[in-house]
């Protein structure tokens, strides 16, 4: 069982940022230099979010992702703004691996089709924002946690599988930024009704967070955030939890 450890990064114009709940943002320092210290430090791949696209209408992370992308040498995936498979091109060629897409997925769920057999499904990461709404129920949201779909969590995962998604970040706005652990029961939820990797974001404050979204979310991969950018948590340590699960689990 090998699960990934992947670095979230929160982009605003030049800038990383952080949140709660993916509100309040404030400014943690340059996105680049975070990421080369992350690759450092053995993480397994980044993720880039563009926090402000949907207002600007296009994703801003172009010099920021083709920097990384000369200096870093792990999978690298972009969020944020990508609405057609000529922006999924363009990110490509700027050196991205993947590209996660949320508000234009559920807007044309059909995009997802055609980013995976355009470029295979490995680059097509379905972005889902949920939010509960219910004992085990969680709705779908888009635009940073702002606007609601009525979209089920779960329905949406397994609709996206089928239009070809090769992989879910799942992130709970309940969870992000709190630091009081994921969303187990929604991982869990989200992972034992698809087949490709769930990686579950949001809510990471201690390592025991890590292992129980391993063993009771099922996760395949965890992103880390907060956690990392203030320091309060090495990779070093976080992978240590991480394989600990993993062999743990693997041995039930």
């Amino acid at each position: 069982m090998n699960v990934r450890l992947i670095a979230r990064l929160d982009i605003k114009g030049p800038n990383l940022i952080k949140g709660i709940h993916l509100e309040g943002l404030r400014v943690v320092g340059d996105p680049q230099q975070f990421a080369r210290k992350y690759y450092e430090g053995g993480i397994d791949e980044l993720i880039y979010m563009d926090t402000v696209a949907s207002l600007y209408g296009r994703n801003n992370l172009s010099e920021i992702v083709k920097y990384t992308a000369e200096n870093v040498f792990i999978p690298l995936t972009v969020g944020g703004g990508i609405r057609s498979a000529d922006d999924v091109t363009h990110m490509l060629r700027m050196g991205a691996d993947k590209v996660a897409i949320n508000t234009a997925a559920v807007n044309r769920p059909e995009l997802i089709r055609e980013v995976s057999q355009k470029f295979g499904s490995q680059c097509m990461v379905l972005s889902i924002e949920a939010k509960r709404v219910g004992p085990d129920r969680w709705e779908v949201y888009t635009d940073n946690g702002r606007e609601k779909t009525g979209l089920d969590v779960v329905e949406w995962a397994i609709k996206g599988q089928e239009l070809g998604a090769g992989e879910i970040l799942l992130t709970s706005v309940d969870q992000e930024g709190t630091r009081k652990g994921y969303d187990n029961r929604l991982v869990r939820a989200v992972s034992e009704a698809v087949s490709i990797p769930v990686i579950a974001s949001g809510g990471l404050g201690e390592p025991a967070h890590l292992s129980d979204v391993i063993r009771q979310g099922k996760a395949d991969a965890v992103a880390v955030a907060d956690a990392l950018h203030y320091d309060r948590l090495s990779i070093e340590r976080l992978r240590q939890a991480v394989d600990e699960t993993a062999m743990a689990v693997k041995h039930v």
